[in-house]
């Protein structure tokens, strides 16, 4: 009997410093802080598995789609409009830049089990309203933008991007500011950085005319 209750202690012994060492691993799983120093309470994961990702990183995402969307339209305009070939480099790099953009964000909300946009052209989800969208451009602006050619193109086209990209700038910082998950905080990093560099090429332009 002594030698049984010995083992048994033994066991039990073996089962308590289990536990005491699996607590903290298990503690880290349930942070939703994301690193940034912000309380856990209140922030909910937008879908089962994507515990990564909160209501700021829908929001950036949503938002920026029919943003991107947008200043594509706006480049692919420059091929057959610009007078500036310089103009014309910049247009191909935003839309060059923005068209995988609007994939990556695509895939995300898919996969956070939330609606994509759509761009109007075809059945989906409706597009988010453009109130909601700094930069964004009306339906008028653009449609004097697709009727201008030349020189009052590239100056149509550059005032309107810069403003464009001031609004695309400030949805990114409001992401860095309130979003969690890694792949869209990157993303809004590297859209405040390459677009406030794309400004400052416009504003150079404009300043030659």
């Amino acid at each position: 009997m002594s030698t049984r209750r010995s083992a048994r202690r033994a066991v039990l012994a073996g089962v308590a410093l289990s536990t005491v060492v699996a607590l903290p691993a298990c503690g880290g799983d349930h942070s939703t802080d994301g690193g940034h120093g912000r309380p856990a309470a209140g922030v909910a994961p937008v879908a089962s598995g994507s515990a990564a990702a909160d209501r700021a990183d829908v929001m950036f995402a949503q938002l920026m789609i029919p943003h991107h969307r947008q200043a594509v339209r706006m480049s692919e305009l420059a091929g057959s409009r610009a007078a500036d070939p310089e103009v014309t480099g910049l247009a191909e790099r935003i839309r060059a830049a923005q068209a995988p953009e609007i994939a990556t964000l695509s895939g995300w909300l898919t996969a956070w089990g939330r609606p994509v946009p759509s761009d109007g052209r075809a059945g989906g989800h409706p597009p988010v309203p453009d109130h909601g969208m700094p930069g964004m451009m009306s339906d008028a602006e653009l449609a004097r933008l697709e009727g201008a050619t030349g020189r009052d193109f590239d100056r149509r086209f550059l005032t309107m991007m810069i403003a464009h990209h001031e609004g695309a700038i400030t949805m990114a910082r409001q992401e860095l500011a309130d979003g969690r998950h890694a792949g869209a905080r990157a993303m809004a990093q590297q859209i405040v950085t390459t677009q406030q560099g794309e400004i400052d090429t416009m504003r150079k332009i404009l300043g030659r005319r």
